[in-house]
């Protein structure tokens, strides 16, 4: 209920999200910036519609911040969901976009990202990424959700939907198998 409130909660802009990132999580933001294509990240082993590919996460820098916010652009095809050539996604340097606010994960693995190739990451470690960029992050990065009629722009990532998903078909199955069982023990507790 939380969450669906701050989905559908008036957008702001980017310096009003709540520095606790626990507030800020799924707010909708308008952000405003250039986009550091020299430092881009390639988040590998994203799938869509059951294809593989990578996320692209391009810094934003703001007028008269020292600090950068990362912004997934979206998802392209790559046939290992490792490498791909981001020069055909650079989209304009300049932003002027919507997204939501989404957190960086902390707990489980974090899988160190291949010394060869040091700007692609499995998940969104702040703490290493703080180590590849030349300048500090935002507690928390943005996922653009609007599009723009470029050949350039990336397949933006869905917003997972607000529903149950399938954990009630998954309890109406498990009762389903318990009532069978009880009403089977109890059918054969009579007969023997």
């Amino acid at each position: 209920m939380l969450l669906a409130a701050r989905r559908f909660a008036p957008e702001v802009e980017l310096d009003g999200v709540p520095a606790d990132t626990g507030a800020a999580h799924f707010r909708r933001v308008h952000i405003k910036g250039s986009y550091d294509h020299a430092n881009e990240i390639v988040l590998t082993l994203r799938e869509r519609n059951g294809s593989p590919g990578v996320n692209i996460i391009t810094p934003l820098l703001r007028n008269g911040k020292d600090t950068a916010v990362l912004v997934n652009r979206g998802w392209v095809y790559s046939p290992d969901a490792v490498t791909v050539d981001l020069n055909p996604w650079r989209e304009a340097d300049v932003v002027d976009g919507h997204g939501f606010v989404e957190t960086f994960p902390t707990k489980g693995s974090f899988p160190a990202p291949n010394p060869s190739r040091p700007r692609e990451f499995r998940r969104l470690d702040r703490a290493r990424l703080q180590k590849v960029l030349p300048y500090p992050i935002a507690n928390y990065y943005v996922v653009l959700t609007d599009s723009s009629a470029s050949a350039s722009t990336p397949p933006r990532v869905e917003p997972l939907p607000l529903d149950e998903g399938p954990h009630r078909m998954y309890a109406i199955q498990w009762f389903s198998f318990a009532a069978i069982s009880i009403i089977g023990l109890v059918i054969f507790l009579r007969r023997t």
